[in-house]
């Protein structure tokens, strides 16, 4: 693996938590990492609340438990919130992680408008614990989950980590800016190896039923109508769960380099990524490849009628019209940039649904 100008950081051998595991990004990650290290103990942590089904997460962690039966690594999961404070240092003063990914937080940018509660309990003060424990319990390396969000109605594209991201159109958003200020300040005043990664619309089997294309395939299958925003004008830099996974599992092995600056003074060990496919789609174009993959995989019937099941309505409160991942930063210091296209995402999306669903 090709890392530039990183500190390397090996996982085996030592602990690794990973929070929001078994969510969908946190499964993933652990199944990948049950199958890559060869020694070691990695904690999940997860409070499996019910904002959406709990029987997914519990499938997600079968599936865990299943990878760790075959993997040399022990897998510990334990069930409560980095909103926790005691439960959080309980943790890390038992464990000692070497490294930490922060993948938890309450999701969603629709619910945030009508919940703003549970964001600043979970991603803000959660996330407060996470770094308040690599404080007194020094870590190697954290990565913690950003998000494409925090770019707001940002006109410039493709989204570049140089952009300003001040102006954020949602308070989720707004929760994972303050993340970043949060981790720079955590980096410089306690020399803590932070990096943040801005994941761009994340898709695949066993995902979010709160995401599209999700919740769509679900309406269609109820012989319900789905909606399509903006009146189709939008476009999304959609990424699959493996590429996301991919480039957590790099950057997690190369941590930003303690250094001093021109002026003599430690220059705070942080960076941030974006993390995209790099090429928007179009939502309609979206919806059709959706469509033909549910209907090969059995999930719909064939010669379903599309049109009759769909309807074109306005932008939702707290949405844009347009994401753009530019990820040359993560291909520059990880040689690493996300490859997989929607028709082979959906295709695996539409046959996990076939399995999982009958």
């Amino acid at each position: 693996m090709d890392i530039t100008g990183k500190t390397r950081v090996e996982p085996d051998g030592g602990a690794v938590l990973v929070t929001g595991s078994p969510g969908f990004i946190g499964a993933a990650l652990v199944r990948r990492l049950l199958k890559e290290m060869k020694s070691g103990t990695i904690v999940s942590l997860d409070s499996l609340n019910d904002y959406y089904e709990v029987s997914l997460k519990e499938w997600r962690l079968a599936q865990i438990e299943k990878a760790a039966e075959t993997s040399p690594v022990k897998h510990v999961f334990v069930q409560g919130s980095i909103a926790d404070k005691a439960l959080v240092e309980d943790l890390f003063r038992t464990y000692r992680f070497r490294v930490v990914v922060n993948l938890a937080a309450q999701a969603g940018v629709r619910y945030s408008i009508d919940h703003p509660d549970v964001y600043m309990e979970s991603n803000i003060m959660g996330f407060y614990n996470i770094l308040e424990a690599c404080r007194h319990y020094p870590v190697e390396h954290l990565v913690y989950a950003s998000s494409s969000s925090v770019y707001g109605g940002n006109k410039k594209v493709p989204f570049s980590t140089e952009d300003r991201v001040d102006h954020p159109v949602s308070l989720y958003a707004a929760t994972k800016k303050a993340d970043e200020l949060m981790a720079h300040v955590y980096a410089g005043l306690y020399d803590i190896p932070c990096t943040g990664l801005r994941f761009f619309t994340v898709y695949g089997p066993a995902g979010r039923p709160d995401m599209f294309y999700y919740s769509a395939a679900r309406t269609l299958c109820a012989d319900g109508t789905i909606r399509i925003f903006n009146y189709g004008e939008c476009e999304r830099d959609f990424t699959y769960i493996d590429d996301i996974v991919e480039g957590i599992y790099r950057v997690m092995r190369g941590a930003p380099e303690r250094r001093t600056g021109a002026d003599g003074l430690p220059v705070p060990p942080y960076a941030v990524y974006n993390i995209g496919g790099g090429q928007p789609e179009n939502l309609l174009e979206f919806v059709r490849v959706l469509q033909e993959e549910l209907v090969a995989a059995g999930v719909l019937p064939e010669g379903y009628d599309f049109e009759a099941h769909r309807e074109l309505v306005g932008m939702q409160p707290g949405d844009v019209p347009r994401t753009w991942a530019d990820s040359e930063a993560l291909e520059r210091d990880y040689g690493f940039t996300p490859r997989i296209g929607i028709r082979e995402g959906l295709r695996a999306f539409s046959r996990w649904y076939k399995t999982y669903y009958g």
